[in-house]
């Protein structure tokens, strides 16, 4: 393996945890920027109510676009194991 093999692999790495996690995450930050809006417009400090929704939304998430994420830690893992079976070439 060289410097071009290994550079490629951590970059869909990278790649592949940035686009399995990019759902959720995304979700959770439209979830919080409203109900932090809800909280500035009624002046409700609660704790909970922070927390619950977005949990909720993210297991929502999560269950919809659960066959997107498999799908690419799926492909990611028959690059690794591809690599694996033919053998890394010596640069």
């Amino acid at each position: 393996m060289n410097e071009a093999d290994a550079l490629d692999l951590v970059q869909y790495a990278i790649w592949t945890v940035l686009t399995a996690s990019g759902p959720a995450v995304a979700i959770a930050m439209v979830v919080g920027i409203v109900i932090a809006l809800f909280q500035a417009l009624t002046q409700i400090q609660e704790v909970t109510l922070t927390f619950v929704p977005k949990i909720l939304a993210i297991l929502l998430a999560v269950a919809l676009t659960g066959p997107f994420v498999g799908g690419q830690i799926s492909a990611f893992s028959n690059v690794i194991f591809d690599h694996i079976e033919h053998g890394f070439h010596n640069g």
